[in-house]
This record gives C-alpha cells, structure tokens and sequence, in this order.
C-alpha cells in the first residue's frame, strides 16, 4: 500500500529520543503532553540525522534551530515543537488521552477515499525528495555504523556510569 493510504498519529507523553523525534515530521498529526521533551542525540553516538528529518527539520525550524537540535542535541519542550512546528497540538496530561481519542475517532469517521486524495495533494510534491532523502540518510548511517568514530562512540555511551 501505499503511503497515504493510513491515518498516521503519532502520539508523545514524556521523553522522545532519536528516530521517534526524527520522524515525526512524516506523520500526519502529532499530539504530545506538555511534560513531554524531543531530543536527538545522534553526533555524540557518532551517528548522523535519520528519518528525513536532515531534510524536514529546517524546513520546520528553520536552519538556525534545525541545527541545534541536530548538531548540538539540545533537547527541546513541548511548547518549543508545537512553536517550531513538529508537534499539532500539546495538551495537558489530564486531558491528553480524552482529546486524542476524539480526533482519531473523527477521523476514522470520515471518507477514506477523500482522505488519502487529500493526503496524496498535501504531500505530492515532497514525495519523491523524501525517497531520496531517506535513501541518502540510510547510506550514510550504514557507513557511520562502519566507521571506528561511531564504534567508539557507542562503546563510550555504553560504558558510561549510571547515576
């Protein structure tokens, strides 16, 4: 099938950390608690951006802050992803399971042909840049899985004391 045939809702109630974060950016509707954080800690593990989001991160951020959180791994709040734009909605954790079960339960309602119409104009244009992005993203993190700086890395994260 193809990939607008499903409703994909994505859900956050506390830390999010690496391919959860990165691939957010696919889903069609993101919803999180205000307790939640994103992070993505790839350079320190001697890794690089995964699940496209070398590509959808500064077109959700901007440049400036796509790069902090990819290159320097700062993690970022709810209320920073729902700004940037990575995250639909934030509510409160009293809430969060009532108002997301509303509107996955409307959207189960409605016409599916309509919706996968309307989700293939949304992301027509995008499509194939994806491929090719998540394609290069794949190689590289193959060859950065090879390489001694990553081995090194994961041995470092690893080997490290737990507090």
């Amino acid at each position: 099938k193809q990939w607008y045939q499903r409703r994909v809702v994505i859900t956050a109630g506390g830390p999010a950390i690496g391919i959860p974060v990165t691939t957010l950016g696919l889903c069609d509707l993101v919803y999180c608690t205000d307790n939640a954080t994103f992070k993505t800690p790839f350079v320190s593990l001697g890794q690089s951006p995964e699940g496209c989001s070398s590509y959808i991160f500064p077109r959700t951020f901007g440049f400036a802050k796509a790069n902090e959180m990819l290159l320097t791994e700062r993690q970022i709040s709810a209320q920073e992803a729902y700004d940037g734009g990575l995250v639909t909605r934030v509510f409160s954790e009293d809430t969060f399971k009532g108002e997301v079960e509303k509107v996955v339960q409307h959207m189960a309602g409605l016409p599916p042909q309509s919706m996968m119409i309307s989700k293939s104009l949304i992301r027509h244009e995008h499509i194939a840049k994806l491929l090719e992005v998540n394609k290069r993203e794949c190689e590289t993190l193959r060859d950065r899985w090879l390489s001694d700086e990553c081995m090194s890395a994961i041995t470092k994260f690893l080997s490290r004391k737990k507090k």
